[in-house]
């Protein structure tokens, strides 16, 4: 799979091979649901399924780290940079059933900035892989910490699980929220800044 553009372009070329095996192992997956993968409506669906599952797990063949260094730049700015609302589109490990929500970034400069799309990029990547939500948060500060050593990083993350709205528990409207903070916003008032500004609507 390729990342030419670095955007957010859907994915239309696959691994062959990857391709191939997967629909082997899906066209028996419709088999043991009692399903018959030879009727008219299903006979390209394992097919179907093998690329989705490449383009919903595409984050594990792209580094957040390389991404980011692509648009480090020296910059004499320490205030906060927020970047919020950004789409989470994730598949939960336990089930692989969709997660779906938003994230909130931000951190404070020292020395360096990168160009924004990239702090959203680097949401995507960690989202295309089998995740659990407290590890993306994680992983997502951790990224932007280790590469741009900025003052301080916060990440918050509010999300759906469907593996609660369509199985187990069942609740419909349910929402998680994880967060993580390391540096300046381990200091209250900081933090508080960050909370406040990203539940303020400014647009």
């Amino acid at each position: 799979m390729n990342d030419k553009n670095m955007n957010y372009e859907k994915v239309e070329e696959y691994d062959a091979a990857t391709t191939e095996q997967l629909s082997i192992h899906y066209r028996e997956i419709l088999r043991l649901i009692g399903e018959n993968p030879d009727r008219e409506g299903l006979l390209r669906t394992p097919l179907r399924v093998a690329k989705a599952m490449q383009f919903l797990t595409q984050g594990y063949d792209l580094d957040p780290v390389e991404i980011l260094s692509s648009a480090k730049f020296r910059e004499d700015y320490r205030e906060m940079v927020i970047v919020k609302d950004i789409e989470i589109y994730s598949l939960c490990e336990h089930h692989m059933i969709p997660f779906i929500g938003k994230a909130h970034v931000a951190y404070i400069p020292d020395k360096y900035i990168t160009g924004l799309s990239k702090l959203a990029r680097v949401v995507e990547i960690y989202a295309r892989r089998l995740q659990v939500q407290e590890r993306l948060t994680s992983q997502i500060k951790d990224a932007i910490n280790t590469t741009l050593k900025p003052l301080g990083v916060a990440v918050v993350i509010e999300a759906q699980h469907l593996c609660m709205s369509m199985r187990g528990v069942q609740k419909q409207n349910s929402v998680t929220v994880t967060s993580d903070f390391v540096g300046a916003f381990e200091r209250e008032k900081t933090r508080a800044e960050f909370l406040h500004l990203i539940g303020t609507k400014l647009h």
